[in-house]
């Protein structure tokens, strides 16, 4: 039996963000991770891109969380020397209902307090896009991409030096609740068994949240914590047209996601995705098949594509909490003292824009401890 000040059940991107706002001289941090390193979910499978806060729904989390987060990692970047670039984006609008959409999407960002945004026209957008089709379309200059690698390896090299502890190949088997304290049962990549013994249990455990919070004796379906899971997968422009790109190129969003985009790495090349699919279970491979719905779904604003430009590259699980056709629901970032839990912290859903806003997620949980 081991004892820790907290444990840290996750060590993709908000995790690592957590451990680092948490850890400190004479704290004891455990964060435990069932696979072999950090990220290996959704902080590696994602767009890498930095949202500016346009999307999300008014008073939200996400939307308060993102643009708090979109400043924290791009001073974070800039203090650590971490590789990132502000490509902007074009959400393009190819016909009058998109132009609409497009219209209502302004207001929106802006009322969240995106204060760069711009409308443009169509001789705006083949300024700075020649290769784009659309009427209208949202610029938001500080959108922009990261090295999500980079990002992770740093904010675990800063908690480690805090003292944090990180316990990879480490699956989580039970929670036992005592008063005042949690029993989390470990099993290692050996087999072995090992209890840490805490007062604050931090569930940041991404696609398995749900799981976790299990353990701990929730309901999940009372407590809307089930995850469902969403596939997105995402194909990649093959030759020398992935160079006629400057920004990040999005359509009009779509009711279940932003829809399928252009994805721009700091080398410079070039993907199309995420698709949305909800799935019944974990799967990473990409059906080859589905190269038409990508064609079909991008060629009125990315005209030059051909279906032969594109192959299968890779994917990546959402954690929704919403199930297929329900509307979009917030975060859940909650201490669960109601539920008899107190020093129990679950973060369930945590969707994009959570890779942008994992620096402010960090600050939020530190707050509540």
């Amino acid at each position: 039996m081991k004892k820790a000040d907290i444990v840290i059940i996750g060590a993709g991107i908000v995790g690592l963000a957590i451990a680092t706002a948490v850890s400190k001289k004479g704290r004891t941090v455990i964060v435990v991770e069932k696979e072999n390193s950090f990220g290996q979910g959704a902080s590696s499978r994602n767009s890498e891109i930095i949202h500016s806060g346009i999307y999300y729904r008014q008073g939200s989390l996400k939307a308060d969380l993102c643009i708090k987060g979109k400043n924290l990692i791009y001073s974070f970047c800039r203090e650590q020397n971490i590789p990132f670039r502000k490509t902007g984006k074009l959400i393009v609008a190819t016909d009058d209902s998109e132009s609409e959409e497009i219209d209502g999407l302004f207001e929106n960002g802006k009322a969240n307090g995106v204060g760069d945004l711009r409308l443009l026209d169509k001789k705006e957008i083949k300024k700075i896009e020649p290769e784009v089709s659309g009427d209208s379309a949202i610029y938001s200059p500080s959108t922009g991409i990261v090295d999500t690698h980079q990002l992770m390896k740093r904010l675990q090299y800063l908690a480690e030096n805090k003292g944090a502890v990180f316990a990879y190949g480490c699956e989580v088997r039970a929670i036992d609740k005592k008063p005042g304290l949690y029993n989390i049962l470990v099993r290692d990549t050996d087999g072995e068994d090992l209890t840490l013994t805490t007062p604050i249990a931090i569930n940041s455990a991404g696609i398995y949240s749900d799981t976790i919070a299990s353990m701990a004796g929730i309901d999940i379906d009372k407590s809307g914590y089930r995850i469902h899971y969403s596939k997105g997968e995402y194909f990649k422009v093959t030759n020398k047209k992935a160079k006629l790109l400057n920004s990040l190129i999005y359509p009009a969003p779509k009711s279940t996601s932003l829809g399928i985009h252009t994805v721009i790495d700091l080398q410079g090349e070039v993907k199309l995705g995420p698709s949305a699919r909800y799935a019944d279970s974990i799967d990473y491979n990409v059906d080859p098949t589905h190269r038409d719905e990508f064609y079909e779904s991008t060629k009125t604003f990315l005209p030059f594509l051909n279906k032969e430009d594109l192959a299968p590259d890779t994917a990546g699980i959402r954690a929704k909490i919403q199930r297929e056709g329900e509307p979009e629901k917030d975060f859940v970032i909650k201490e669960e003292s109601d539920k008899g839990l107190p020093g129990m912290i679950n973060l369930i859903g945590i969707e994009s824009p959570g890779f942008t806003s994992s620096l402010a997620i960090a600050k939020y949980v530190e707050n509540m401890l």
